[in-house]
């Protein structure tokens, strides 16, 4: 046998790559991450051949990184879901893109501060139009999951943010003392709008309850620590450490789960706050 082959037998890089390696195995598992889990809808997205959709679905179900799961009898139809096993990849997704907006995309420099014109700044604010997986859930200040999109609001404005106590030295990846503080200043309008506001990082959510309950903040924070919702959106994100932390930005989603109103970057957070209450207040009501 060849040794190098050999080796290869124990090199999680090496075994990790034969499953996923593939570039279209890689797109698949993207677009399952984001919600599009029935096969004329990753056709449609992805733009591939069904040849080439089933060959890829195929071998990922047979390496237990998706599941099929029946949604209609006649004739027989699947859904694609990750398994535990491809929920674990997820994390791996999000650091390539990650990887690829610093270095490919971007001039290489760690910034929690997009550009206007940056490749992550144009994908996010291209989420206009589009929707939030449902039945994604994420832990909360509360100690219980919740959807991101709030049921029966007129809107959700969901804030991201880097996370409290986030070292100095990157710019635009300062804390969100200031930033929680004048939700929780503006909160009366936004209940009177009927207008959910939903904080999100990917700090555990043990440490945004102790924030929650430092800052008596009224509204919940939610914990992505395992980046299904970062996934889902393809949110932009940077790395202090070993962690990835996604940048701040506000989206404002309807009732419908359609994003309606995406704002990155954010250089003003008090006319940025404003702003958000301003956009989601002028949604039409259920």
């Amino acid at each position: 046998m060849n040794p190098r082959r050999a080796a290869d037998d124990t090199c999680g890089i090496a075994q990790a790559a034969a499953v996923v390696g593939d570039w279209w195995s890689l797109l698949v598992l993207r677009e399952v991450a984001r919600g599009h889990v029935r096969f004329e809808s990753l056709a449609q997205e992805l733009g591939v051949s069904r040849k080439v959709l089933t060959e890829r679905l195929r071998a990922l179900v047979g390496s237990e990184v998706l599941e099929r799961r029946l949604y209609q009898e006649r004739p027989e139809r699947y859904e694609y879901h990750l398994t535990p096993r491809g929920q674990g990849f997820v994390p791996v997704l999000v650091s390539l893109q990650d990887w690829a907006d610093r270095w490919l995309l971007g001039d290489g420099t760690v910034t929690g501060l997009p550009g206007e014109e940056a490749a992550e700044t144009r994908r996010t604010r291209g989420l206009v139009g589009e929707t939030v997986p449902s039945g994604l859930t994420l832990p909360g200040t509360d100690g219980r999951p919740h959807d991101v999109v709030r049921e029966g609001a007129r809107a959700t404005v969901v804030f991201a943010y880097p996370g409290t106590g986030i070292p100095e030295g990157v710019p635009g990846g300062v804390g969100c003392t200031l930033e929680n503080r004048l939700f929780r200043q503006a909160w009366p309008r936004f209940e009177a709008a009927g207008v959910a506001v939903h904080g999100v990082s990917t700090q555990p959510a043990e440490a945004q309850a102790d924030f929650a309950k430092a800052e008596e903040l009224p509204f919940l924070l939610l914990s992505d620590a395992r980046l299904r919702l970062t996934a889902a959106l393809r949110l932009p994100t940077f790395r202090t450490g070993q962690d990835l932390r996604i940048k701040r930005l506000i989206l404002v989603v309807g009732p419908d789960r359609v994003v309606r109103h995406v704002m990155l970057p954010i250089t003003d957070i008090p006319g940025a706050v404003a702003e958000a209450l301003d956009l989601a207040a002028a949604l039409p009501g259920n």
